[in-house]
């Protein structure tokens, strides 16, 4: 299937797709916004190469957030997939850059979201220094699925993410960037239809590199 340019393909079969979605794209239509989402443009990129299956996304990204995306070929195979969302069966794994870096390099943050527990263990993985600002790269791995959950956690943690504006102020913090530095690096399952443990990463994107690179 041929899609825009910035949207990655990184696996393709019978059942399902993983897109490597570019920061700032919606995955589905949003309320009051009329702009493009990545669900839409699959769908077009269906219709004009007479495909006979639709899209349908098993999980979502936020727009400001890059990375892997499951899509499902059809409702059949989506409520397969989104069951093994719902059974804990699919390890989601985040890059994210943090203001500061957590005491612990290793260890788990706990915080109820949406009245519900929610848990999200982590790794940092460098540390860094630009401008006079101290950043980390970390590794965040969600094992709960609360709406907006690594944003939340490090931001009560005392680190929220760079170019965190939602739960943040920007003026409070030295390191400012265009957009929320926040990357889902990689998926790992067991495929329902061969049984076949299926890992799938996508490398950062540029913009969150080259800050990494011109750091100290």
């Amino acid at each position: 299937m041929k899609i825009a340019k910035n949207i990655g393909i990184a696996y393709e079969d019978g059942n399902f797709l993983v897109i490597n979605k570019p920061a700032g794209l919606l995955t589905i239509p949003a309320p009051g916004k009329n702009g493009p989402c990545l669900a839409r443009i699959l769908t077009d990129a269906c219709q004009k190469e007479g495909l006979a299956w639709r899209p349908h996304p098993c999980h979502r990204l936020d727009a400001e957030t890059s990375g892997l995306i499951l899509f499902a070929k059809g409702k059949g195979r989506q409520k397969t997939l989104m069951r093994l969302f719902h059974q804990k069966e699919i390890r989601k794994t985040y890059l994210a850059l943090t203001q500061g870096v957590p005491n612990k390099r290793e260890g788990s943050l706990s915080r109820s979201l949406e009245g519900r527990p929610a848990r999200t263990a982590y790794r940092v993985l460098e540390e860094k220094t630009t401008g006079g600002a101290v950043f980390a790269l970390v590794e965040a791995m969600p094992e709960t699925g609360r709406k907006n959950q690594i944003r939340l956690h490090f931001k009560a943690a005392g680190h929220p993410l760079v170019g965190e504006t939602r739960f943040a102020f920007r003026r409070d913090f030295p390191l400012k960037v265009k957009r929320l530095m926040l990357h889902a690096a990689r998926l790992e399952f067991r495929d329902p239809w061969t049984g076949q443990a299926r890992t799938f990463e996508a490398p950062l994107p540029r913009d969150m590199r080259e800050l990494l690179e011109k750091s100290g």
